[in-house]
């Protein structure tokens, strides 16, 4: 294994960390759930600061937040270029 590889697989791995905490705060924004509840706390940890900054950007359309799937787009292509830059290395 090269370290090109290990890099690409470990930012691989990260990204998708992220992508499936995003995920799963959207998910659970859908039930009444405790927002003290260790996995509620960790998620809003975790996501809160990729999330602030598109919310600051994007108003919410009524009960609709929009952030987080702009930053599922924004998350992907940082990481295409971030692959790109390593393969180019």
């Amino acid at each position: 294994m090269t370290i090109q590889t290990i890099l690409i697989q470990t930012l691989d791995l990260i990204f998708t960390f992220l992508y499936l905490a995003i995920m799963a705060r959207i998910i659970l924004s859908w039930f009444r759930i405790d927002p003290y509840h260790p996995v509620s706390v960790f998620l809003f940890r975790l996501t809160e600061p990729i999330l602030s900054p598109f919310r600051n950007i994007i108003p919410p359309m009524g009960m609709i937040d929009l952030s987080p799937i702009v930053a599922l787009i924004v998350l992907g292509i940082v990481q295409q270029i971030l692959f790109f830059v390593i393969r180019g290395l």
